[in-house]
């Protein structure tokens, strides 16, 4: 499983929603206006990458459940 290509496009995808998880979480610990300028804009990120990473994760078991 892990020489799948899908497999590897999924975990890439969920390694950049942990990525931006703790960017967000970062900017929330610095505070300030480095959080006021940047902080909706990572949550953003952050949905868009886990709604791709769920996308891929259904995609890839529909393919290899067949």
């Amino acid at each position: 499983m892990q020489k799948d290509p899908l497999f590897l496009v999924v975990a890439v995808v969920m390694m950049a929603v942990v990525g931006i998880l703790l960017f967000g979480i970062g900017s929330f610990a610095k505070g300030g206006a480095f959080n006021k300028k940047y902080a909706n804009k990572a949550m953003r990120w952050r949905i868009i990458a886990q709604f791709v990473a769920v996308v891929l994760i259904l995609l890839f078991v529909l393919i290899r459940r067949g």
